[in-house]
């Protein structure tokens, strides 16, 4: 028999068919959440109890290069229900792991798988979140970094993960569950400040930094080096040098850096604070060959999976005021430290929304909003920042607005932080359909 050449194509389809196997998935990578001791106060204080995933506090460093799958399983050896949350990843809703409003919190001795494709490259972090506990979880040491490479990453001779906390005590070195503490120490990589690095002279650093204090506010300041700020909040932006050097780092934020090392001599990133001496963060210290010969710092790509345009005039308008001298803070009115029955608003999805925080406090506030990238509007109605956020800082007696396009369906926590108080923090939702 002389088979045509399509009578042999469909033939080997049909054999190709037939004998087509699944392929298995590949086995989540573990992540238990367990009880250890750290070191962070000096001898002869005793060793601090925390929660930290896989045993440390920051967690193990997460990654995967874009367009690849991450599969995580959640173990919980602690004795508290906990989740696997992030800060930044547009994840569908029901993997979001924001409990109890998109899934319901791992018991202890239980575990729970997250299966996801990254949608955008960049810095992302996890956490666990699980209200009213969220806060007192963070506190306690559960947060990590999570990057997601480029498919071609910017050329650099380093590439270096920078996160920053602040560790509340009681008087007897042990973190409170009660946000009283009798001291604090701030930490980068959970060392006490600084962080020493010696490297080529003229190598190019990418410094990732990412701030997982539970309520703090960190002003970093860079010293002979010229910073390029390349991504915010895991956005990639037009390339930038800050302002004076500093970078006002909220709770949550981060910040993808780049620079170039100088010749000769030491480079220092310094931690700012209101009536205080500079104290230095980070040391670089150069030794041996100089290096260099790369390109100049460029842009990275901007992010083709977001929005081009918002329209405002469409949009669905929505404000949340918050009030307070002290604690406990209200919003809208109200307590607010358990999600509602019902959403602040609702949005159909692919529509624009905005949403005003008028912060008649007396402390400035942070608006987080899950699930989407945000646009921060001027203050004079004339545009917008010209990169994405995820969070806004709104000071004492101010008002913000954010804008961005409900493209994520579900049910979307929005979280609310007075600054430096601990313990403040309040929640409510939105839903897109």
């Amino acid at each position: 028999m002389i088979l045509t050449r399509r009578q042999l194509l469909g033939t080997t389809l049909v054999t190709l068919i037939a004998h087509k196997t699944e392929v298995p998935l590949a086995p989540p990578r573990a992540v238990a959440a367990r009880k250890v001791a750290l070191r962070l106060l000096p001898a002869p204080a005793a060793e601090t109890q925390i929660l930290g995933f896989d045993g440390t506090a920051p967690g193990p460093l997460l990654r995967c290069r874009f367009g690849d799958d991450l599969a995580l399983r959640l173990v919980n050896q602690t004795d508290r229900p906990l989740t696997l949350a992030n800060w930044g990843l547009r994840l569908p809703n029901d993997l979001d792991g924001v409990a109890p409003l998109t899934q319901k919190p791992v018991p202890p001795g239980q575990s729970f798988d997250y299966r996801f494709t990254p949608p955008d490259a960049g810095l992302f972090g996890y956490r666990s979140f699980v209200a009213p506990d969220a806060g007192n979880q963070l506190r306690h040491g559960l947060y990590g970094a999570l990057i997601v490479d480029e498919a071609a990453p910017p050329p650099a001779d380093q590439d270096i993960v920078a996160i920053l906390a602040d560790w509340q005590f009681d008087a007897k070195g042990q973190i409170p569950d009660s946000p009283q503490p009798d001291m604090s120490l701030a930490t980068i990589n959970s060392k006490v400040l600084a962080l020493e690095e010696t490297h080529n002279p003229a190598s190019r650093i990418r410094l990732r930094v990412l701030n997982a204090a539970a309520a703090r506010l960190f002003f970093i300041v860079f010293e002979n080096v010229v910073p390029h700020v390349l991504a915010i909040d895991g956005q990639p932006c037009e390339a930038f040098a800050p302002g004076g050097n500093l970078l006002p780092v909220g709770p949550g934020a981060r910040f993808d850096v780049m620079f170039d090392l100088p010749a000769s001599g030491t480079a220092r990133l310094l931690l700012r604070e209101p009536g205080a001496a500079d104290r230095p963060l980070i040391v670089f210290k150069t030794k041996g060959n100089a290096w260099g010969g790369l390109p100049p710092i460029a842009s990275l790509p901007q992010n083709p999976r977001l929005p081009t345009k918002i329209r405002l005039q469409d949009a669905k308008n929505a404000q949340i005021a918050v009030t307070g001298d002290r604690m406990p803070f209200s919003l809208n009115g109200a307590a607010a430290k358990d999600f509602g029955k019902t959403p602040l608003f609702s949005v159909r999805h692919g529509a624009p929304a905005t949403i005003s925080l008028v912060n008649k406090s007396k402390a400035a506030q942070q608006m987080r909003v899950h699930g989407h990238a945000l646009r921060i509007l001027h203050d004079l109605d004339d545009g917008w920042d010209p990169f994405w956020r995820d969070a806004v800082i709104v000071p004492p007696g101010h008002t913000k607005h954010i804008a961005f396009v409900a493209d994520n369906r579900g049910k979307w926590a929005i979280e609310m932080l007075p600054l430096d108080v601990l313990g403040g923090d309040m929640v409510t939702w939105f839903e897109v359909n």
